[in-house]
């Protein structure tokens, strides 16, 4: 009969498990890695010494919380003690995740605490040499594996705010709910850019700009980090987010100069700015598997760039060099493979530990994969527990995890509010007054599950039955205006809004997440598109707001005179919309990707090439470009100024924007400032973002802005064809532009 253990059952000691001395007198007492005084370094070489070939691949292991859980298949459920004795005691296994829709039998923070504090009590028990572990997650909007703990808009709504001092925040706010519920590694932020918006993963992207995508990432990875005890992950390195056929881990083809000058550059900034960990593309670039390629993980990753963290898989994607990719003849190999071109720690799902762990035993000991090799790996990995201060206290207080149920609901607003981006608006028919008789109708309209998109309790979403709290648009605009109604048909949003004096129709898109969220036609569904027409023929006003991860073709819904888009903004979705359409938010999103007008618009993005093309809509032609989005109130920029007119190429660019607002009403005006050359030895876009600033501006008020960019946000690959070289800003003159106003540079 299997043993199942309750999470929390186990005792935890107030005096920790590990007890650590400090000062050089006592150290040689106890081994040196225990002395919490001694340098990292110390400790780390100390420890390794100790360490069996069989203990350092265990700690390169990552299975899945499902294998020690009820069946320890797929059941989930409750801690399984044979399971755990055979993968953290027999297995030596270092490190465990909770997948999406993989939470302990009860899904609250005290029960997810309880469980991690058991599994870290249970491998400091059955491990000689006492090594905690990590425990990492998938918190990509707010801690958003747990029922009622705040959600936060997803990426691409974030991309929206251009402000990176929320997604700081945000970043802060999420590792603050992960420690507090066990896990100390969290998979967030992806990287990847916006391309084709087929692709199911798209509304986990920031924008189709790589210096906008990096900012808003660093600026994550920094409140991510602050602290000091969640560790964040770059991902998904690299490529990943434009595979040929538009469907999630397809094969993906780069020339060498698309994927220097502008694949890696949001990837670099966010390791730039410290990133511990780097998780890598499950797909293939240029025919090789990115967790086969030496290159990617090695020497662009670690000798080009300096990257000293942890590498880690994607879900299963060691195996799946043998079983998918046909790299390898057997799992043993594909681990080797793995681990020869960088790949430190294997994400294991059940099923894939044994071979995982055998194999790479196995390719070791034969000498296919060097013992330096694997100490390089482990060494990193200690290094991170260390950091982590997980050797000084592996445990967290479970009695106080229910904490962050509904903490930092105000940053949800805010965030939310933020990303809130009007696309039209018709006769200034927006804001809405309060009083009025108004018609709230769509598939979008009180669906906390739309509103959160996938990744929300479960991996495409939350899981029928579960009562997520939420508040919907709905509710929202209820609570802002009393005399509103529901419609739950389309019939009968017509028959209402012929009654009504306007109408808000909240479209969108099901819930979902990578691969089984693709999508070939990516258009507003076509009953959608005609509820949207039968009621602007009532004659009404009618306002659309979109709730969706990706910017749907609209059809017949483009001709509506208001256009919201709320992207998946979180739990605190009608909050935000709410306040934006009665006024008291004033929009100030702006389009971090652009909108097609049809589905064959793909991949779609703004920094298309010129070049000898003049079919209809061959060139850059979107529905809503880059950038765009309206407000309440209107704004000027006045002037630009560069400190000096002159820079080298690896220098870099002072410069003052003065921007008013000219409106009555107060609010954010995003100003971006773009770069070009009108002659250049390399085809390069027309325009590339540099620098931005989200400004707040009272009505009537003017600012100066300074604002400062390197050249090598410019930088392009030089040379031909085979793109061989390194990428530099190229010498010459270029055209900087915020708004209308321009300034000549000359980069020398």
């Amino acid at each position: 009969m299997k043993s199942l253990v309750r999470a929390g059952a186990l005792a935890v000691p107030a005096v920790l498990a590990l007890t650590l001395v400090q000062g050089a007198a006592t150290a040689r007492s106890i081994p040196a890695y225990l002395d919490r005084g001694a340098p990292t370094p110390a400790r780390v070489a100390d420890l390794l010494r100790r360490m069996t070939v069989e203990e350092k691949v265990g700690q390169t292991a990552q299975p899945a919380v499902v294998n020690v859980q009820g069946d320890c298949n797929w059941s989930g459920g409750q801690l399984n003690t044979a399971c755990m004795k055979k993968i953290l005691g027999d297995q030596k296994v270092g490190q465990m995740l909770s997948g999406g829709g993989q939470p302990p039998a009860q899904n609250t923070p005290r029960a997810w605490a309880e469980m991690t504090n058991t599994l870290q009590k249970f491998a400091l028990d059955n491990q000689r040499l006492r090594i905690p572990l990590l425990y990492g997650v998938d918190a990509v909007h707010g801690h958003n594996n747990i029922v009622g703990v705040t959600k936060f808009p997803q990426q691409l709504g974030v991309g929206a705010t251009w402000d990176p001092a929320v997604s700081q925040a945000m970043g802060r706010s999420t590792s603050a709910a992960v420690k507090a519920t066990g896990p100390n590694w969290n998979f967030a932020p992806v990287l990847d850019i916006a391309r084709d918006t087929r692709w199911g993963r798209y509304y986990e992207t920031y924008s189709e700009d790589p210096h906008l995508s990096g900012a808003l990432g660093a600026a994550f990875v920094r409140g991510s980090q602050q602290d000091g005890k969640v560790a964040a992950t770059v991902k998904h390195f690299a490529g990943y987010s434009q595979p040929f056929n538009g469907h999630d881990r397809a094969p993906s083809h780069f020339d060498m100069r698309y994927f220097q000058d502008t694949i890696l550059p949001a990837y670099k900034a966010a390791v730039d700015a410290g990133a511990q960990t780097v998780m890598v593309n499950s797909g293939s670039l240029n025919s090789i598997p990115a967790h086969a390629s030496r290159y990617l993980l090695t020497d662009l990753l670690r000798g080009q760039w300096g990257f000293k963290g942890v590498v880690v898989s994607d879900w299963d994607d060691v195996q799946a060099l043998a079983n998918s990719h046909k790299i390898a003849a057997t799992y043993a190999d594909a681990a080797g493979i793995a681990m020869n071109a960088g790949v430190d720690v294997a994400m294991l799902p059940p099923g894939a530990v044994d071979g995982y762990v055998n194999g790479l035993t196995a390719q070791v000991k034969s000498g296919k994969v060097s013992r330096k090799r694997l100490d390089d790996a482990v060494g990193r990995i200690l290094t991170l527990k260390f950091q982590l201060g997980l050797f000084e206290n592996p445990y967290v207080d479970a009695a106080k995890a229910d904490a962050v149920l509904g903490a930092d609901k105000a940053l949800a607003v805010k965030a939310a509010t933020e990303s809130m981006t009007l696309l039209k608006n018709d006769a200034n028919a927006l804001p809405l007054a309060t009083g009025k008789k108004l018609v709230v109708a769509g598939p979008a309209a009180d669906s906390v599950s739309i509103q959160n998109g996938g990744w929300t309790i479960g991996w495409q979403g939350i899981p029928d039955g579960v009562d997520e709290p939420g508040v919907t648009v709905w509710e929202g605009v209820k609570a802002a205006n009393p005399s509103s109604e529901l419609a739950t048909t389309a019939d009968e949003a017509v028959e209402k809004t012929e009654d009504a004096d306007a109408a808000i129709v909240v479209v969108g898109e099901k819930a979902g997440a990578e691969g089984v969220n693709d999508n070939e036609t990516p258009e507003l569904s076509a009953d959608q598109q005609d509820l949207v027409d039968r009621l602007q023929a009532t004659g009404k006003q009618v306002t659309v707001v979109v709730l969706a991860g990706r910017p749907l073709v609209l059809g017949k819904a483009a001709d509506a005179g208001q256009l919201l888009m709320a992207w998946l903004p979180g739990s605190e979705a009608g909050t935000a919309v709410a306040d934006t359409l009665f006024g008291k938010a004033n929009p100030g999103g702006r389009l971090p990707v652009s909108w097609p007008k049809s589905v064959g618009d793909q991949p779609m993005y703004y920094q298309q090439m010129p070049g000898t093309n003049s079919g209809p809509s061959s060139a850059y032609d979107p529905l809503f470009a880059f950038g765009a989005g309206l407000s309440y109130t209107t704004f000027a920029v006045n002037g630009l100024k560069l400190d000096t007119a002159s820079v080298s190429r690896r220098g870099t660019v002072k410069l003052t924007v003065q921007v008013s607002n000219t409106g009555s009403r107060d609010g954010d005006f995003v100003v971006p400032v773009f770069a070009g050359q009108a002659v250049s030895r390399v085809v390069t876009p027309p325009k590339r973002l540099t620098t931005f600033s989200r400004v707040p501006l009272k009505a009537g008020e003017t600012r100066s802005v300074a604002l400062t960019f390197p050249m090598s946000v410019l930088a392009v690959t030089p040379g031909d064809i085979d793109g061989a070289g390194r990428p530099e800003a190229l010498t010459g003159t270029y055209q900087v532009t915020a708004g209308d106003r321009t300034a000549d540079l000359t980069v020398r």
